[in-house]
C-alpha cells in the first residue's frame, strides 16, 4: 500500500473519530431561530395562566363552579392529549421539510384561531349560561390540542438539531431567554387590558371592612350604566389583544420553520406500541424521578402565577400597578438566565436546583407580610424573579441528560426522544390544571365577589396561602425528591462518553458498509464493460 493510500486511510479513521466536533457546531442564527420558535408556547400561555380566571368571573362573568370546570377540565384535556401526539409525532416519517417541522406548521393555523375564540364573548342569548360554559370548554380544549401539536414537536426538536450537550444547552439559553422576554410581551399586551377593566363595589359588611365607602368613593365609581359601557370596551380590548398574540404566533412559526434544519440522521422512528413505549419511558428510574420533582417544584409557581393578579388587586391594594409587578418580576427572570446557564455549567444542574429554587421562598413570605409598601413590593418581585429563572431553565436542561442516560440504557432502542418530551409537557400540564382548579375553588368557598372592588377578608386570607404557604411546601417537597435523583455531572459526563463511542462505531460501520457497496458497484461495472466475445477472468485459468 502507497504512503498516499495510509495517509488518506488515517485522515478517514480521524474523521470518524471526531464527528461531533465540526457537525454539531450551531451558528447563532440557528439558535436564535431556534429560540424565537419558543415564544408562541408562553405569548399565548400566560394570559391563558395569567388572565383567563380574571376574564372568566369578570369579564364573561361565569360562576365559579363553571369557571373552575373549564380551567381544570381544559388542562387535563391538554394533558391527556401530550402522550398521544408524542407517540404520533415519533411514529412521523421523514418528510422533505424533517419529521417534527411539519407538525408545528400544520397546527398554527387552526390554532390561532381557536385562541382568537376563547377570548370572545358570545351574545347572551346563544344559549345563556350553559352556552358559555359549553363554548370556552369547547374551544380550550381544541386549542390546547392543537398547541400541544406545535409544543411536542417543538421541546423534541433540540434532540433532532445537534446531538452535542453543550449545544443543547445553550440553545436552551438562548430558548428561555427568548420565552421570557416573550412572557414580558404577553403580560404587557394583555395586563394594560385588565387594568382597566371596571369592577363593582360591594357592600362594606360582605367586605369586611369599616372603610369601604371610601374606598369607593376613592375610586371615583361611576353609575352602573357607564360601568357596563367599559365592561363593552374590556371585551374589545380582550380581542385586541388576541388579535396581536396571534399575529406574533404566526410570525416565530415562519421564522422557526425557514430559520431550523433538522439532521435526518437524527429521525428513527418508533417501532414500538403504545403502550409498550408508556412502560419504557415512565419506567426509566432517573426519568420518573426527575418527573416528580420538576411537577412538584413547577406546581409551586403555578399557584403563585395563577393568583398573583388577584392578590396584588385585593389583598395588597395594587389594582393599577399589579401588571408593572408582573412585568418586573419576569424582567429580573429574563435578566439572570445568562448568569443560571453559567452556574449550571459551572457546578452542575443538582447544584442548581438546590440553590436557585428555593432562594424564593424568603421572598413569598415576605409578599405576605408586607402591606402598603408599594417599592418594597417590587423589590421583593424583582428578586421572587431570580428563583423564576431557575424554575423555567432548569427542566429543559436536564430533560436531554434523562434522554441520553436511556439511550445507554437501552441502545437498541430508537425515536423516544417526542416520547419523553411529552410525557413532560403532560404532567407539568396536569398540575398546571390541578392549581388552577384547586385555586378557584378555593376562592369561590372563601366568597369570592366577581368584578368586585374589593373581596371579603376570607377571600383575602385565602389568596395569601394559595401563593406563600402552599409553594413553599411543595418546593420543599420538590426538593427532597430530587435528593435521589441520580444524574449527576460524573454521570453525565460518562453517558455522554459512551454516546459518542456509539457514534464512531456507528459511522465506522456506516463507512465500512458504504466501501463495501462501492466495491460490488464496481465489479459490476467491470462485468458489465466486458468486450463480448473476451473470455471472462474466471475462465482464464481454464484456458491455460
Amino acid at each position: 500500500m502507497s504512503s498516499s493510500t495510509k495517509q488518506e486511510d488515517q485522515s478517514s479513521s480521524d474523521h470518524i473519530a471526531r464527528p461531533n466536533k465540526p457537525r454539531n457546531r450551531l451558528s447563532l442564527c440557528s439558535k436564535l431561530c431556534y429560540a424565537i420558535g419558543g415564544a408562541p408556547y408562553q405569548i399565548t400561555g400566560v394570559p391563558l395562566g395569567l388572565f383567563l380566571q380574571v376574564f372568566l368571573l369578570d369579564i364573561a362573568e361565569l360562576n365559579a363552579s363553571y369557571a373552575s370546570i373549564i380551567l381544570f377540565a381544559g388542562r387535563v384535556w391538554d394533558a391527556i392529549t401530550d402522550p398521544t401526539v408524542g407517540y404520533l409525532v415519533a411514529r412521523s416519517p421523514w418528510t422533505r421539510y424533517g419529521q417534527l417541522l411539519p407538525w408545528i406548521v400544520a397546527s398554527t393555523p387552526l390554532a390561532v384561531i381557536s385562541y382568537f375564540l376563547i377570548w370572545y364573548v358570545p351574545p347572551s342569548f346563544v344559549g345563556g349560561t350553559t352556552g358559555l360554559f359549553l363554548w370556552y370548554l369547547s374551544f380550550c380544549c381544541i386549542f390546547q390540542t392543537l398547541q400541544t401539536c406545535f409544543h411536542v414537536p417543538y421541546t423534541s426538536l433540540t434532540m433532532f438539531i445537534t446531538s452535542d450537550q453543550t449545544e443543547r444547552d445553550s440553545c436552551t439559553a438562548y430558548r428561555m431567554s427568548v420565552e421570557i422576554l416573550s412572557v414580558v410581551i404577553a403580560t404587557a399586551i394583555q395586563g394594560q387590558i385588565v387594568r382597566h377593566a371596571a369592577c363593582i363595589p360591594i357592600p362594606s359588611s360582605d367586605a369586611n371592612s369599616t372603610s369601604m365607602h371610601t374606598v369607593n368613593a376613592t375610586l371615583h365609581l361611576d353609575p352602573l350604566p357607564t360601568t357596563s359601557h367599559s365592561l363593552d370596551e374590556t371585551k374589545h380590548g380582550y380581542l385586541i389583544a388576541a388579535a396581536v398574540i396571534c399575529t406574533i404566533y404566526i410570525i416565530c412559526v415562519i421564522v422557526l420553520f425557514f430559520g431550523v434544519s433538522e439532521k435526518k440522521e437524527s429521525c428513527h422512528p418508533h417501532t414500538k406500541s403504545f403502550t409498550q413505549a408508556i412502560r419504557m419511558v415512565v419506567g426509566h428510574g432517573p426519568y420518573a424521578k426527575l418527573m416528580c420533582g420538576l411537577v412538584t417544584t413547577s406546581m409551586a409557581y403555578f399557584f403563585l402565577e395563577g393568583n398573583f393578579a388577584s392578590f396584588a388587586i385585593y389583598a395588597l391594594g395594587f389594582r393599577e400597578d399589579f401588571q408593572n409587578m408582573l412585568l418586573l418580576g419576569m424582567i429580573s427572570a429574563c435578566l439572570t438566565i445568562p448568569f443560571w446557564h453559567w452556574f449550571l455549567t459551572r457546578y452542575g444542574k443538582k447544584t442548581a436546583v438546590y440553590v436557585g429554587i428555593p432562594f424564593g421562598m424568603p421572598f413569598m413570605v415576605l409578599l405576605v407580610l408586607v402591606e402598603n409598601n408599594l417599592i418594597l413590593t417590587y423589590c421583593l418581585i424583582f428578586a421572587a424573579g431570580v428563583s423564576l429563572a431557575v424554575v423555567l431553565l432548569l427542566p429543559w436542561s436536564m430533560l436531554p441528560d434523562v434522554v441520553d442516560d436511556f439511550k445507554v440504557a437501552n441502545p437498541e432502542s430508537t425515536g423516544h426522544e417526542a416520547i419523553f418530551y411529552s410525557f413532560y409537557v403532560f404532567f407539568i400540564k396536569f398540575a398546571n390544571g390541578i392549581s388552577l382548579g384547586i385555586s378557584t375553588l378555593a376562592l369561590d368557598f372563601a366568597g369570592y365577589v366577581p368584578r368586585g372592588c374589593e373581596q371579603p377578608y376570607k377571600v383575602k386570607m385565602t389568596l395569601k396561602i394559595l401563593i406563600s404557604v402552599v409553594p413553599i411546601v411543595l418546593i420543599l417537597f420538590g426538593l427532597y425528591i430530587f435528593y435521589s435523583y441520580p444524574i449527576d455531572e460524573k454521570r453525565r459526563q460518562r453517558n455522554r462518553k459512551v454516546l459518542l463511542e456509539l457514534q464512531e462505531s456507528q459511522a465506522k460501520s456506516e463507512m465500512s458498509q458504504g466501501k463495501q457497496v462501492q466495491e460490488n458497484q464496481g465489479q459490476d461495472r467491470l462485468e458489465t464493460h466486458v468486450p463480448r466475445g473476451s473470455p471472462r477472468i474466471s475462465g482464464l485459468g481454464a484456458s491455460k
